[in-house]
């Protein structure tokens, strides 16, 4: 009993850490508790891709698919804070106006959007609506299982960070964020793969592993390039990953339903 309800508290902090999702009960927090949270972030991810994909549905039925997306995009930003989001855009705002780490981590914790994140922001809005009408237009009930998926595999992906890359310590310790910056075991690993496997069931697509394949090479190649400039990670280039990895699953999906 005691096991099942530490495995209920790391959910509830990581619920409560990605969305705006009232837990009711009250949950004592610790760098521990929320560390082990991290084995729960793609499961936050799939409960939140559920959410989009009903509204989605419904709105569609009410309306037509393109106000279905806009209001299914407005619900994700309301359910999570716009988490990730404004870990994108401080991500573009930082690596885009600053030069050498010092530079780019003191942007990183300004709280205002500088030019480069509320263009990145747009940008990365309009590649998400028009790939999710594209794939709509194809077929709705596979899309909304996409949904699911690219929700849940982009934060499972995010999280890979935390044991493929370094942490790096903010400046301003003040102004720092709790993150599950400390790597599990691979059992705990597993238990966000299984969210990922989990969310393949909705759409039996054996394609779709080469979109999670592109999404998973963009972490890559982001991983690299924190690397170099700033030596790691920070929680909002953990954000940028997952709002980055979301697009490109929804992208190449469109690219194999289109030439495989």
């Amino acid at each position: 009993m005691k096991t099942i309800k530490n495995e209920l508290i790391y959910f509830a902090t990581a619920l409560m850490f990605f969305t705006r999702i009232p837990v009711p009960f009250t949950i004592p927090y610790s760098n521990e508790i929320m560390n082990k949270s991290q084995k729960y972030f793609a499961w936050v991810g799939l409960l939140v891709g559920l959410i989009n994909a009903v509204i989605l549905y419904l709105s569609f039925q009410l309306f037509n698919l393109e106000i279905g997306i806009i209001l299914m995009m407005i619900s994700s930003v309301l359910l999570t804070g716009a988490f990730h989001e404004d870990g994108f855009t401080d991500v573009c705002d930082s690596f885009g106006g600053g030069y050498g780490k010092e530079k780019i981590l003191t942007i990183m914790k300004d709280s205002r959007v500088g030019a480069y994140g509320a263009v990145g922001i747009v940008l990365l809005f309009a590649l998400k609506f028009f790939s999710i009408q594209a794939l709509g237009t194809i077929d709705l009930l596979k899309t909304l299982g996409i949904i699911v998926l690219a929700h849940t595999s982009s934060r499972f992906i995010a999280g890979t960070m935390i044991y493929t890359h370094q942490y790096v310590t903010d400046i301003d310790v003040s102004k720092s964020k709790p993150l599950a910056n400390k790597p599990l075991d691979g059992r705990s690993l597993l238990v966000g793969l299984i969210s990922v496997l989990l969310s393949f069931t909705l759409v039996p697509d054996w394609r779709l592993l080469l979109a999670l394949a592109l999404a998973y090479v963009g972490k890559i190649c982001m991983g690299w390039y924190f690397k170099k400039h700033i030596g790691g990670y920070t929680g909002d280039c953990l954000g940028s990953v997952q709002q980055v990895c979301e697009v490109l699953f929804y992208l190449g999906t469109m690219i194999v339903w289109k030439f495989i």
